[in-house]
């Protein structure tokens, strides 16, 4: 178990007398941030750390009728940073972690992969029953970079102040700048300005990172060494199954192929023997073969539907009243239709009962129920317990008001793109490096699609660029021989990108 060693002077808050995040109506808002120490043996030893966890004021500028107010409290934002005991700031990297939705909060990377604590709630096909474990987290990449994670306005229990209106921070632009407030706001005030800084993105979180990177280096002068982007989206363009779109047929290809695979529609072959025919298919014949229409030849059809059934485990029947197109959801849904099972959007290593064996698609992600519960509990009995942080307010696991409000105004009529602002932060800043992390049973972010993505780059940018591959889903890390390998892949990409001496 973690030791928890209290301060001499035992626990303390920075800036407010109690330990709960949590203001009165009365009193202005201050930081709430409990400070505990903490010992952790690992394989190349003892790591002694303190974290720091609670609410941190967000504050913005007030212009009104171009009269200065000065800066007022507009947020309350939840963060958890873990920073190594007498380590040298000015060679001591920092990392800055969140996942997506719009509307997530950090703990899946935070208790699933990067924290000194995680979860254990077993895999697909052993899950553990209710009400699971928390133990040491030996891999955490707390051996190689200090770590905070944000979770953003409206999740976890971060909130607006009191007045405020939640819906001015669920947009597009308007994430990006608080997000990127608040790493302005740790780093100034923990003297952490010379110090290696890398921001660590998951699902929409890949997002928000390549557009926080322009944010930071070009309107806060904040640099960064590197991104990790884990299940990425960069275009959205990629998952739109809107009619006339069949770039996003194409590209789920491979994902249908892998999880046939995994649920035995292909016996006798490897994994990766299935993935480079339905890679080859997907990025040559198979865009033909839709752009051709109703043109295509009859023994040219019959040939794609054959091709499209053996590859993703449908019944050439199915392919054909398809007309050839695999819709995703449709897919959840159809591959264990036989067997009255769903297979998970998220994890499709993951099966449930469907609700109905007629339905035409799923009712609900057999992955997502997997794994809802067990971080949950893991992660709120840690705030409150080892990291001492109470709090009455519900913690926002994924807050469905957020995903209902959210903007992206700024992409109206056309999907939502960062790759030229991912371009933009890599030539500006010669030395940012990106690791892209991908799991071949994702069906959220397919691997495919993201690669397509990257594609778009310029050449002369794809040096600084690194692409990891694991038989996982979305949540890479709950499959444990991922996260072990993930955990020593994202040490050397820190490591490596870490300034003094980068290779680049």
């Amino acid at each position: 178990m973690t030791d928890q060693r209290p301060d001499d002077s035992g626990d303390r808050t920075t800036s407010a007398p109690a330990a709960s995040p949590d203001t009165t109506l009365t009193d202005p808002p201050a930081d709430a941030l409990v400070r505990r120490s903490h010992t952790l043996a690992t394989a190349a030893g003892s790591l002694t750390y303190t974290s720091e966890s609670g609410t941190l004021v967000l504050h913005a500028d007030e212009l009104t009728d171009g009269v200065w107010h000065g800066r007022k409290p507009v947020a309350e934002v939840a963060i958890t940073a873990y920073t190594l005991d007498d380590a040298d700031p000015r060679e001591r990297p920092v990392t800055f972690a969140f996942n997506g939705g719009p509307g997530s909060s950090s703990l899946w990377l935070h208790m699933g992969l990067l924290g000194p604590r995680r979860v254990e709630m077993g895999d697909a096909g052993a899950l553990r029953p209710p009400p699971y474990d928390l133990v040491d987290n030996p891999e955490t990449l707390l051996g190689s970079t200090d770590l905070v994670f944000i979770d953003p306005v409206s999740t976890g229990l971060s909130r607006v102040v009191t007045g405020g209106k939640p819906k001015d921070f669920h947009g597009f632009t308007a994430d990006i700048e608080s997000v990127g407030e608040v790493i302005r706001t740790w780093v100034t005030r923990q003297n952490r300005w010379l110090s290696p800084k890398f921001v660590a993105g998951e699902s929409y979180g890949t997002t928000r990172a390549a557009a926080l990177a322009q944010h930071l280096q070009e309107k806060l002068g904040l640099y960064l060494n590197g991104l990790i982007l884990i299940s990425s989206v960069l275009d959205f363009g990629t998952a739109n199954f809107e009619r006339g779109n069949d770039r996003a047929h194409t590209l789920y290809l491979p994902f249908y192929a892998a999880t046939a695979h995994f649920h035995g529609k292909h016996p006798g072959r490897t994994l990766r023997e299935v993935l480079d025919e339905a890679e080859e298919y997907a990025a040559r014949d198979y865009p033909w073969v839709l752009s051709r229409g109703n043109r295509l030849t009859d023994l040219e059809r019959a040939e794609a539907i054959s091709r499209l059934a053996s590859l993703t485990g449908l019944s050439p029947d199915y392919v054909d009243r398809a007309d050839l197109r695999i819709e995703h959801w449709r897919f959840f849904g159809e591959l264990l239709r036989d067997q009255r099972r769903t297979v998970g959007r998220l994890d499709s290593r993951f099966t449930g009962p469907a609700r109905s064996a007629i339905a035409e698609e799923m009712d609900a992600d057999p992955s997502m129920d997997a794994i809802t519960g067990p971080y949950s509990a893991a992660f709120q009995h840690y705030l409150g317990v080892e990291l001492g942080v109470t709090s009455e307010q519900v913690y926002r696991v994924i807050s469905e008001d957020v995903g209902r409000e959210w903007s992206f105004k700024e992409f109206e009529n056309s999907a939502v793109y960062v790759i030229d602002r991912l371009a933009r932060s890599m030539r500006q800043n010669p030395h940012l490096a990106v690791h892209f992390g991908y799991g071949y049973y994702d069906g959220a972010t397919p691997y495919f699609c993201a690669m397509d993505d990257v594609a778009r780059l310029a050449p002369e940018l794809l040096p600084r660029l690194e692409h990891h591959f694991y038989e996982s889903g979305h949540m890479t890390y709950v499959h444990q021989p991922t996260r072990v390998q993930q955990s020593a892949d994202l040490a050397d990409f820190v490591r490596r990108h870490s300034g003094r001496g980068d290779e680049h």
